[in-house]
């Protein structure tokens, strides 16, 4: 009898361990899984701030775009590099002499220590082949704001047309 009791004590101890232990663990895997899937979706293991953007359209919908960025601080947080990767899709099926159109993406920074408007061009990409996508990559130093818009424009034009509104990617307040 005793032999009986001191067996259940054990099992119902052993239990209740087991179910004060659940919730912090099942807590634990939970908080920890979305950073462990933005990374290995990403592939932005040493980033300190990494996200993906996009899809991002032209005004008609006939270009769009994604990407992810990634922001990696120096030590003192004095400077940083900015990293943007992404696609261009043209979505434009139209032959040219329908009044088709070619993809366009292009990229604005602001710099720290700039004024308020002080927006340069980053980085732009045209793609022209409907159906397709383009890969692009590139980086900017002391950056506290990049912003992207995606556009349409001519096969030999060099202004953009059925622009999206401006979408901001990162800022330095966001951290």
């Amino acid at each position: 009898m005793i032999k009986r009791l001191a067996t259940g004590l054990l099992a119902t101890a052993a239990l209740g361990a087991i179910a004060l232990a659940a919730p912090a663990t099942a807590y634990a895997a939970t908080t920890a899984a979305p950073a462990a899937a933005t990374t290995a979706a990403t592939g932005s293991s040493g980033y300190d701030y990494s996200e993906n953007w996009g899809h991002y359209f032209s005004s008609n919908h006939r270009a769009k775009s994604r990407g992810w960025i990634g922001v990696e601080w120096d030590h003192h947080q004095k400077w940083n590099r900015v990293d943007v990767r992404g696609k261009l899709y043209d979505l434009d099926h139209r032959t040219y002499k329908q009044g088709g159109k070619c993809a366009y993406v292009k990229f604005a920074v602001h710099h720290f220590g700039d004024g308020g408007n002080k927006w340069y061009d980053g980085k732009s990409y045209k793609y022209c082949n409907a159906g397709g996508a383009k890969h692009f990559a590139f980086s900017k130093h002391k950056v506290d704001s990049v912003r992207v818009k995606v556009c349409q424009i001519g096969l030999h034009s060099s202004y953009p047309t059925r622009c999206g509104d401006w979408e901001y990617l990162y800022t330095a307040e966001s951290e």
